[in-house]
């Protein structure tokens, strides 16, 4: 494995502190090339593509899905009343697309038994 997950739980404030390394596009990259035997300028070629290609999907309003991962959703959320914290005033809101992620049951199994 090319990256490491530690979770340290630390009781720490009001919640569970995790330290976690992050797994990078160059990461993605050198796993092709070590696993695939491609150049590492081919390796991040690759890897660039798919992530161009999952862009211009979304960008195009569909949503990704990667079977056995989980899937990118886009959400049209409308116009809302929202209330700044610090002056109670209400504010509007304007309507926006979020992009959200939903694991597939399996990654959600595989990261629960660590």
């Amino acid at each position: 494995m090319f990256w490491k997950q530690v979770v340290k739980p630390q009781l720490k404030g009001r919640g569970w502190m995790r330290s976690m390394t992050t797994l990078t596009r160059a990461d993605l990259a050198e796993a092709l090339n070590r696993k695939l035997g491609l150049s590492r300028s081919d390796s991040l070629g690759m890897v660039e593509s798919i992530l161009d290609h999952m862009t211009t999907a979304l960008e195009e309003g569909a949503n990704v899905k990667i079977s056995g991962f989980g899937t990118f959703l886009l959400r049209d959320k409308g116009q809302r009343i929202g209330r700044n914290p610090k002056t109670g005033i209400e504010v509007p809101i304007t309507p926006r697309r979020v992009l959200t992620f939903r694991a597939s049951q399996m990654l959600k199994e595989r990261i629960a038994r660590g």
